[in-house]
């Protein structure tokens, strides 16, 4: 069983930036493949980006490629979403998602583990 916390989330001004962590405690799980999505108001939850193994196989929504940069680190068992220029349609709730078995990274339904989640808001 792997159990996932984030933080890191707030009220950030557009063009701001902010750093979100995701911990994972019960498992080591620097294997699994390790994703953030992001749910606004209304809308479906969506792929933000996802690593496997290392910073050589990361994986970004078109939107937020250039902004935002997913890392590991292991020895910490957390994994970080980096989010810089920030911009209002950013603004969602944020999750981290591991799974030790998934064949596509962009698919939420694949992840078995979940965190709570951690809201990001961005003001214009």
């Amino acid at each position: 069983q792997v159990q996932l916390v984030e933080s890191g989330g707030g009220l950030v001004q557009a063009g701001g930036s902010l750093r979100l962590s995701c911990a994972a405690s019960g498992r080591t799980f620097s294997t699994y493949a390790r994703g953030w999505f992001r749910q606004a108001p209304g809308k479906e939850r969506e792929f933000v980006a996802a690593i496997k193994w290392s910073a050589a196989n990361t994986y970004y929504t078109d939107s937020v490629k250039g902004r935002f940069t997913i890392s590991s680190d292991n020895a910490k068992n957390t994994v970080y979403l980096q989010m810089n220029s920030l911009k209002p349609e950013d603004t969602a709730v944020y999750y981290c998602a591991a799974d030790p078995s998934v064949v596509d990274l962009l698919n939420g339904y694949e992840y078995r583990y979940w965190g709570q989640g951690t809201q990001v808001t961005v003001s214009s």
